[in-house]
C-alpha cells in the first residue's frame, strides 16, 4: 500500500460531500478552521465549524467603490471573488497585547505577553492572497532582523518559529472561477494560478447535477489530511480543466498594472501634477490600507485602569494615510492628503522592491472595492505615466 507521501503531486476528483469531510479531517488533526462566511452582507474570514457555514450559492459584484453580495444560480461554495477581509487579520491580528505591568505596594512588576496562538487552516485562499502571504513572510523575516524589540519575536509567522509558536497554517486554495471586475493579479503574476505555498489546491466543479471537487495535493501535510478523504481517480480532462479555467479567467481581466521598472518610475514623478488630482478625491479615510492583505503599519497604544495598578501596551494596525502616523516633534512629517497618497502608491509599487525584493501589491483589487470614492490605482499610474501639465 502507497504510503501518503507518495500523494503529492496527484490530483484526485472528489464529490463536495467530501469538502465537510476535510473540515472535520482538519479539526480533528487539531486545527482550527477559518473560512468565508457570509456576515453582514459581505464574505468575511471566520471560524468555520462544518460545511454548513461556508456562504453557498452566493457571489459579488465588485467594481471601483463598490461591493455587493448577489444570489448564484448554482450551489457553488466557493463562488465569491474576494470579501473585504484577509488573511491578515489571522496571521497579524488588528490589536495585540505586547506587556502588561501590576503595581505591587510602590513597585511595579512587568510581564511580557506570552500569546497563545491556535494550529490554524485557512480554507479556501486565492492565487493572490497566497502571493500576498508570503509577502507577509518576507515582511517580517526582514523586519525581525532588523529589530530588537519583544514584538519582533511574537508573529504567528516567521522564517525561524520561535518556542511556542506554531507551526505555519494549513492552507487550502481554491481556484478562481471568475474574475472581479477589479482584479488584476495576471499583471501582477500572482494568479489566477497558484504559485508554491499551499497544501492542498481545489476547483469547484459544477456541471448540470453534478458538483464535484478537484484536489490538487501539493505537500506532505496535505498528502496526509488527503488520504483520509474517499478520494477518486482523476480522469484525463480534469488537469486540462482546470488550466483552461486558469487561462479563461486571466484573459478575463480588463484591469492591469504593468510598470517595467517601479522604483525608478515613482522617483521620476514624486512632483508629478497628478497627485494633486489624486488628493482632491481622497478622504484621507485609510480604507485602502486596512483591507490592503499586505500593508503593515502599526502604533503602540498605553493604557491603564482606573486605580493606575495596571498598565499595558497594546500593538493595533494603523496607516501611512492617518495625519498623526509621521507625526513627531513639531508636526507631521507629511501633512497633506497629497503627500500621503504619494507616500502610500510610491512605496507600495515601488521602494517595496527595494526594501523587501517584491511589490507589495498582490493585484486583488480590494483598494479600488473598498474605497469609498472609487479610486483606482491601476488608472492613477496611468495617469502619472502621462506628461506633468
Amino acid at each position: 500500500m502507497s504510503s501518503a507521501s507518495d500523494l503529492v503531486g496527484s490530483c484526485f476528483r472528489v464529490s463536495s460531500d467530501v469538502l465537510g469531510l476535510l473540515i472535520r479531517a482538519l479539526k480533528d488533526d487539531g486545527y482550527m478552521t477559518i473560512g468565508p462566511r457570509k456576515v453582514a452582507e459581505s464574505i468575511q474570514l471566520e471560524v468555520i465549524d462544518s460545511v454548513d457555514d461556508l456562504p453557498r450559492g452566493w457571489g459579488d459584484q465588485q467594481d471601483a467603490g463598490s461591493y455587493r453580495l448577489v444570489r448564484r444560480s448554482d450551489s457553488a461554495y466557493f463562488g465569491y471573488n474576494l470579501g473585504a477581509d484577509s488573511w491578515k487579520k489571522w496571521l497579524d491580528p488588528r490589536r495585540k497585547l505586547l506587556w502588561r505591568a501590576k503595581r505591587d505596594g510602590e513597585s511595579w512588576e512587568a510581564e511580557q505577553s506570552q500569546m497563545q496562538v491556535p494550529r490554524m487552516a485557512f480554507i479556501g485562499v486565492r492565487a493572490c492572497e497566497l502571493a500576498a502571504i508570503k509577502v507577509q513572510l518576507r515582511v517580517r523575516e526582514v523586519t525581525q532582523a532588523h529589530s530588537s524589540s519583544p514584538d519582533a519575536q511574537s508573529s504567528t509567522l516567521s522564517a525561524e518559529a520561535p518556542a511556542g509558536v506554531p507551526e505555519e497554517p494549513f492552507l487550502v486554495g481554491i481556484n478562481c472561477s471568475q474574475a472581479a471586475a477589479t482584479c488584476f493579479c495576471s499583471s501582477m503574476h500572482t494568479g489566477p494560478a497558484f504559485g508554491s505555498g499551499c497544501d492542498l489546491v481545489l476547483t469547484e466543479v459544477i456541471n448540470d447535477d453534478n458538483h464535484n471537487f478537484l484536489i490538487q495535493i501539493r505537500t506532505k501535510r496535505g498528502a496526509i489530511i488527503s488520504s483520509k478523504l474517499p478520494l477518486l481517480p482523476s480522469i484525463e480532462d480534469d488537469l486540462a480543466h482546470i488550466d483552461r479555467q486558469i487561462a479563461r479567467v486571466s484573459d478575463s481581466q480588463s484591469r492591469q498594472l504593468n510598470i517595467s521598472n517601479p522604483a525608478e518610475f515613482f522617483s521620476r514623478r514624486l512632483e508629478h501634477s497628478h497627485w494633486d488630482d489624486v488628493a482632491t478625491r481622497c478622504l484621507s479615510c485609510a480604507n485602502c490600507t486596512l483591507v490592503c492583505p499586505t500593508c503593515f503599519c502599526s502604533t503602540v497604544e498605553d493604557t491603564t485602569d482606573v486605580k493606575n495598578a495596571v498598565a499595558e501596551r497594546w500593538l493595533r494596525w494603523d496607516s501611512c494615510f492617518h495625519l498623526d502616523f509621521s507625526f513627531i516633534h513639531g508636526g507631521s512629517v507629511r501633512s497633506s492628503t497629497r503627500s500621503r497618497y504619494r507616500q502610500w502608491l510610491t512605496h507600495k509599487l515601488g521602494t517595496w522592491h527595494e526594501q523587501f525584493g517584491s511589490s507589495g501589491c498582490v493585484g486583488c483589487g480590494r483598494c479600488i472595492a473598498w474605497c469609498p470614492v472609487g479610486i483606482d490605482l491601476t488608472a492613477e499610474v496611468k495617469s502619472l505615466s502621462q506628461p506633468t501639465q
